[in-house]
C-alpha cells in the first residue's frame, strides 16, 4: 500500500501544476497585471505608484518564461509563485497586503460551522429517507416522495435563499437575514436559515441517488439468498443493502470534505458569513489574484488527498479491494 500512496501522491504534482497554470492563464492572460494594477488602485493611479505595486509583488516579471539576457530563464512570474507555494507560503493578499495564511484560519471556523452540520445533517436524512423509500417501493408514498425529490432539484439555490431570506427571517423574524457573530451558541441564530437552506436544496437530489443505489443493490443474488433463508426485509436493508452501499456512501462522503473546508461561496455571500467561500467571492470580484490562486491551489490540494483517502477507505470498507 506504501508504493500505492507513494504513486499517487507523485501524481499529484503534475496536477496541481496544470491547475495553477490554468488559474495563472485566466488572470494574467485575459488581462495584463498592468490593468489589475489600475483596478485596485484606480483609474487616476499614476505611472510610478502602478509601477511600484508591480514591482513590489512581483508582477514586472516575465509571465511564464524569462528571456531577457543575462537573467535566469526560471526568474519568471509562474515559476515564482510556484516555487512560493510549493513551500505552502501563501504569500499577501493584493489588495489589502494582509497574509493569506491569516485570512485563511480565520475564515476557516465560519465556513466549517456551516458546512459541517449542514452536511451531517443532510447525509443523515439523505441515507434515512432513501432507506424508507426503498422499504416501502412502488406504494403511493414512494411515487410522491420521488415527485418531490425532482421538485426540490428543479428550483435554483438562489430561490431557496431569496424566499429563506424574506420569509423566514424578514416576515417571520425568526432568524437573522445577514451578519454574523462568532459568540458561542448565539452563533447558532445566524448559522441556522443557511444550514436549512443548504439541506433543503440538496435533499432531493441526494435522496433519489441514494435510492438508486440502494435498489441496485436490493437486484442482487446475495439479497435473493437472504430472503429465501427468511431474513426479514428490515434485516436485508440495514444489515446488507446499507452495507454494501457503503462504496458509494464513501465516495460522496470523502468527495465532499475539500467542499467543506472551503466554504459554501453562494450562502456566505448572501447571509455575510465571513467564511472561506466569501473571502473567494470577494478576490475574483475585485479581482485579488493572491487570494484565488491560494484558494484554487489549496482547494486542488484538498480534493486530490479526498480521492486518495476514498481508496484508502474503498479498500477498508471493501476486503476485496487490494491497493497495488
Amino acid at each position: 500500500m506504501f508504493s500505492y500512496l507513494l504513486r499517487r501522491i507523485l501524481f499529484f504534482v503534475p496536477i496541481v501544476a496544470g491547475v495553477m497554470l490554468l488559474t495563472f492563464a485566466l488572470f494574467f492572460m485575459v488581462q495584463s497585471p498592468k490593468a489589475m494594477a489600475h483596478r485596485v488602485l484606480g483609474p487616476k493611479a499614476t505611472p510610478k505608484a502602478v509601477e511600484l505595486w508591480l514591482h513590489n509583488r512581483g508582477y514586472d516579471k516575465p509571465l511564464l518564461i524569462n528571456r531577457i539576457p543575462e537573467q535566469p530563464w526560471y526568474d519568471s512570474l509562474f515559476i515564482s509563485q510556484m516555487r512560493r507555494l510549493a513551500t505552502f507560503d501563501l504569500g499577501s493578499s493584493d489588495v489589502t497586503g494582509r497574509p493569506l495564511a491569516e485570512v485563511f484560519r480565520q475564515g476557516a471556523l465560519p465556513s466549517l460551522l456551516l458546512t459541517v452540520p449542514a452536511f451531517l445533517a443532510g447525509l443523515v436524512m439523505s441515507v434515512g429517507l432513501a432507506l424508507y423509500l426503498v422499504f416501502i417501493r412502488n406504494a403511493a408514498a414512494d411515487f410522491i416522495a420521488s415527485l418531490l425529490c425532482v421538485a426540490l432539484m428543479s428550483v435554483p439555490v438562489m430561490v431557496y435563499v431569496i424566499f429563506g431570506q424574506y420569509l423566514v427571517a424578514q416576515v417571520f423574524n425568526y432568524f437573522p437575514a445577514f451578519g454574523f457573530q462568532l459568540n458561542g451558541w448565539s452563533t447558532a441564530k445566524f448559522l441556522l436559515l443557511p444550514i436549512a437552506l443548504m439541506i433543503v436544496s440538496g435533499l432531493g437530489a441526494d435522496v433519489r441517488l441514494f435510492r438508486a443505489l440502494f435498489l441496485e443493490e436490493l437486484g442482487q443474488d446475495y439479497i435473493r439468498t437472504a430472503r429465501a433463508k427468511g431474513v426479514s426485509s428490515a434485516v436485508v436493508l440495514m444489515g446488507h443493502v446499507f452495507k454494501n452501499g457503503l462504496i458509494n456512501l464513501i465516495t460522496l462522503v470523502v468527495a465532499s470534505l475539500p467542499f467543506l473546508i472551503m466554504g459554501s461561496l453562494l450562502l456566505e455571500n448572501f447571509f455575510g458569513i465571513p467564511g472561506l467561500g466569501n473571502v473567494l467571492f470577494t478576490a475574483i470580484q475585485l479581482p485579488d489574484f493572491a487570494v484565488v490562486q491560494a484558494s484554487v491551489f489549496l482547494g486542488s490540494l484538498l480534493y486530490l488527498g479526498g480521492l486518495l483517502l476514498t481508496d484508502v477507505c474503498y479498500a477498508w470498507a471493501d476486503p476485496r479491494i487490494r491497493l497495488h
